[in-house]
């Protein structure tokens, strides 16, 4: 391994580092891997629980470690939209991208904005980022892809993911219906019933 991993991509040495600890000890891990491994058990994920957001934010941490202050990264986060069911991981390209073409790129850095808002019946979930070096050579369109299908199969019609470049300004935004009373009933009885068949 090299003397300063942050030099390293982050992703390449999380899957390293995950899979040292794996060989070493997997049920006493805690933090990121013990995070993944949760997540990959999963369907969707409460943005009031692990989160998301916490995914992001840790490897947002990372990054911020290997750039410094290339990276500026604010968050906005509305409790309110807390509630909101998302994909495990459906962040996580969209940040990455944002640090490949906009931080990457450009020797003066990029701005990162990570925001949720409810508005009305829906949560609004965006990742806001600069591209001050213009926006570079752009990539497959596989992650955005990936992304668009994972919350079509969560929320069908209901859902949306849209991406626009507008003024040096590069945003992927979410929109996922907030989840009903009724919704939350079905959990609920549907979490009861599985603690009771664990007794």
């Amino acid at each position: 391994m090299s003397d300063n991993i942050f030099q390293e991509d982050p992703i390449s040495v999380a899957d390293r580092l995950a899979a040292e600890a794996l060989i070493v000890d997997v049920d006493g891990f805690e933090g990121p891997l013990d995070l993944l491994l949760t997540l990959s058990r999963t369907q969707k994920v409460d943005l009031r629980r692990i989160s998301v957001l916490e995914l992001a934010r840790q490897y947002l941490e990372i990054e911020q470690a290997r750039f410094g202050e290339r990276l500026r990264v604010e968050w906005a986060i509305d409790d309110k939209a807390g509630g909101a069911r998302l994909p495990p991981l459906i962040l996580q390209p969209l940040v990455e991208n944002a640090v490949k073409h906009g931080v990457e790129p450009s020797p003066a850095g990029a701005q990162l904005r990570v925001s949720t808002q409810r508005r009305g019946d829906m949560a609004v979930v965006k990742v806001t980022n600069t591209v001050p070096a213009g926006q570079g050579r752009g990539g497959h369109g596989i992650a955005l892809k990936n992304v668009r299908d994972r919350l079509k199969l969560l929320h069908d019609v209901q859902g949306s993911f849209r991406t626009a470049l507008v003024k040096d300004v590069y945003q992927a935004r979410i929109e996922v219906p907030m989840p009903s009373r009724a919704d939350l009933d079905r959990e609920r009885r549907a979490q009861d019933a599985a603690r009771a068949r664990r007794r």
